[in-house]
């Protein structure tokens, strides 16, 4: 069975990709919220330029927060988003 992983994308990101969210198939050796990102990264220039500096992103695995370690195993929902400021 494929498994796959919805990805939600916020503020700068989602600008920036023209995309609100999308549903992606998570290949054999993708187990890391980096695997991820690495994938996402492949995608082409759009997503490469996006994800070339993970450090001014941060991750949420099914409302979770996550790091690049984090196991996906059987999450369904991964956002990203830059980092929250407030005042």
């Amino acid at each position: 069975m494929e498994r796959s992983l919805n990805i939600i994308y916020f503020a700068w990101v989602r600008e920036r990709l023209g995309l609100d969210q999308e549903r992606v198939a998570l290949g054999d050796g993708i187990e890391t919220i980096g695997d991820v990102l690495t994938m996402l990264a492949d995608r082409g220039a759009g997503y490469a330029e996006i994800f070339s500096d993970i450090g001014k992103l941060r991750f949420a695995l099914d409302q979770d927060y996550g790091v690049p370690g984090t196991a996906i195993e059987s999450a369904q929902e991964l956002a990203i988003f830059p980092p929250v400021t407030g005042g």
